[in-house]
């Protein structure tokens, strides 16, 4: 029996899309087409359908980060003294929690008066709670730790085991290696596995990142997962095997040693903490904004250009490893901010993507705010008040 029309025309789009998006000319150069990839005589090649591995991976990396961060880095935590922070809770309020919830963390200088009005409580209470309210919301100390020595744990993890895939492979040290034999490029075992690893620990990123610890540059963090996804993914459907290898080496090179630097800065072991990311700096810039764009960006889009005509497979690859150029650039801006403002005075490295604890004992930032709001109301009513910021005696 046939289905129903409008299944029948839902199963030729689907079909229709499918011929669309796997056409030989999207994927392959001139000439070439699955049949080349074929597995025979023993030779194995990459298939789309083998990228399905990764999603049960990230599933387990899942597990096995909850695992970790109850057990190792509880353990690490408690070796490097780093204890549960207790923080005193605002007040039940419902007025100031409705404002905070719906209207903003931060309360403006016109919605003051109204909110001291409205909870009866006086200019300097109502900050007071609204600073306690915000810290509230931010991360504790040992989970930003956690969190830190889980993706310590595996970009060690994946630094070492792509070294291990690529230390005896000839494209590693000669670039122009990477494209001998293309698109025909069999797939060796180390190479299928540090494909699935990476591409299931990026899955299982993009599937936390809500209940991370939120940090500012999180849409950027977003579009990084996305495009290393896609890129990961991509890369192995059109058998850019070996180019994939080397930029995914290229990045696990230094992100351990960002994070150990975190886990040692959240102990509060300054100078390890600095003199690590020092390191972390220098392995950055030269892998991200050398290497990468001069080394592998020119193997990918000049040199194939010799062998073969541009296709549409050629261009999205490339514009993906733009992407992640771009956002090389805006963390170097950051990572060089950082050192230059600690560097002259031996300061403690501040992760700038996260939001500070604002201490619940200084009163300095209240009554700076209050005289704020006291020199708009003056200016509100017609008259000009001086020195709105003395300290009047208690």
């Amino acid at each position: 029996m046939r289905g129903p029309p409008q299944a029948r025309d839902q199963s030729n789009m689907l079909q229709w899309l499918s011929d669309v998006f796997w056409q030989e000319r999207l994927w392959f150069p001139e000439g070439l087409g699955w049949a080349d990839i074929e597995d025979r005589d023993g030779r194995v090649y990459a298939k789309a359908r083998d990228l399905w591995v990764a999603l049960p991976i990230a599933l387990l990396f899942l597990i096995l980060r909850q695992i970790f961060e109850r057990t190792i880095g509880t353990y690490l935590a408690s070796l490097l003294e780093i204890k549960e922070s207790k923080r005193r809770n605002a007040a039940h309020n419902p007025t100031l929690e409705s404002y905070y919830c719906h209207t903003s963390k931060y309360p403006t200088q016109k919605s003051i008066a109204e909110l001291c009005r409205q909870s009866a409580c006086t200019e300097k209470q109502l900050l007071h709670w609204f600073r306690r309210r915000r810290n509230q919301d931010r991360p504790i100390l040992i989970k930003k730790f956690r969190e830190a020595s889980w993706r310590f744990a595996i970009y060690l993890f994946a630094f070492v085991a792509g070294l291990a895939a690529l230390i005896d492979k000839p494209w590693l040290y000669d670039l122009d290696e990477m494209w001998k034999g293309f698109p025909t490029l069999t797939v060796l075992p180390s190479q299928y596995w540090y494909y699935m690893l990476e591409l299931g620990f990026y899955f299982s990123l993009l599937l936390s990142v809500a209940t991370d610890v939120r940090r500012k540059d999180f849409k950027e963090q977003i579009i990084h997962h996305v495009a290393t996804i896609t890129l990961i993914s991509f890369s192995w459907c059109m058998n850019y095997i070996r180019a994939g290898t080397l930029v995914m080496f290229l990045h696990d090179s230094s992100d351990y040693l960002l994070e150990s630097a975190k886990m040692f800065n959240y102990a509060g072991w300054r100078k390890m903490c600095n003199y690590i990311f020092i390191v972390f700096a220098a392995f950055f810039i030269i892998t991200r904004l050398i290497i990468f764009p001069f080394r592998i960006l020119y193997c990918t889009w000049v040199y194939p250009l010799t062998l073969y005509p541009p296709f549409f497979g050629y261009y999205f690859f490339n514009g993906l490893l733009l992407v992640l150029q771009c956002l090389h650039i805006f963390w170097a801006a950051l990572i060089i901010r950082m050192a230059l403002r600690f560097l002259p005075h031996n300061e403690i490295v501040e992760d700038e993507r996260s939001d500070r604890d604002e201490t619940d004992d200084s009163e300095e930032e209240d009554e700076k705010r209050i005289g704020e709001v006291k020199k708009h109301r003056a200016l509100q009513n017609g008259y000009v008040t001086h020195n709105n910021n003395h300290r009047k005696m208690q």
